[in-house]
């Protein structure tokens, strides 16, 4: 069907509401993206978690989302990468990341464990999905548990680069590959991608879900970019 959105104009921050000229970090007012831990330089970067030197903005956010159980796996978006997700965000990740196929790797009593561990098989294995690569179509099909397998050796050297006593707390997982089908009609022959920030007015006919994106006959919008903006989403009538 025909579909319309439209930015008012107005950003509101996830955390405290206020109105906002500019979303930073994907939601936030620039104070609350000084302030908050869900914030800091470690959530991208996982490895730099500096919350034993006691230093987190929020040790009581922390303790409930990144002193937690995380997963390391293997998925297929554009292809094959590596990536980390709390135990409880399992499969949601995959499906917001638009992946076809995932399977678990490790279970990690930690997010610094999984964030050292990706860090270490960056060397070996894609870490970023090419965006553009996966809204022209679904990647070719892997065997993941075999892929998993076969960086048995690297995986393992990366938990070995972990200090002694933690070692033991890295569980290997044997679960089977999930596979995702998404609402899809038709991909797009050539990748435009909507603009709100340039012009409020993204529409078009809905080819399509896949992942954070809506799939247009003429552009392709990534709403999580738009976290926090006041938009109104219209149908049109048969």
């Amino acid at each position: 069907q025909q579909v319309a959105i439209h930015w008012s104009g107005s950003i509101f921050c996830i955390h405290c509401q206020r109105k906002t000229t500019k979303s930073f970090n994907q939601g936030y007012c620039y104070p609350c993206f000084k302030r908050l831990a869900s914030c800091d330089t470690c959530i991208m970067s996982p490895e730099k978690c500096h919350f034993d030197q006691g230093t987190c903005r929020e040790p009581a956010w922390a303790e409930k989302h990144c002193m937690v159980d995380h997963i390391v796996y293997f998925s297929n978006t554009s292809g094959p990468k590596i990536g980390i997700t709390r135990n409880t965000q399992v499969p949601v990740r995959w499906i917001d990341q638009g992946a076809t196929q995932a399977v678990p790797v490790l279970r990690v009593p930690t997010r610094k464990h999984s964030g050292l561990i990706e860090a270490a098989m960056k060397q070996h294995l894609a870490d970023k999905t090419n965006w553009r690569a996966l809204l022209k179509g679904d990647a070719e099909q892997l065997d993941m548990e075999a892929l998993r397998e076969g960086f048995r050796q690297q995986i393992d050297q990366a938990v070995g680069s972990l200090p002694v006593d933690q070692q033991q707390d890295v569980q290997w997982l044997e679960q089977k590959e999930q596979h995702f089908v998404y609402p899809v009609e038709q991909y797009p022959a050539k990748i435009a991608s909507f603009n709100l920030d340039k012009n409020p007015e993204a529409s078009g006919r809905l080819l399509g879900v896949k992942g954070q994106y809506m799939i247009l006959d003429n552009g392709v919008i990534n709403i999580r970019k738009y976290t926090a903006y006041e938009l109104a989403f219209s149908v049109a009538s048969a």
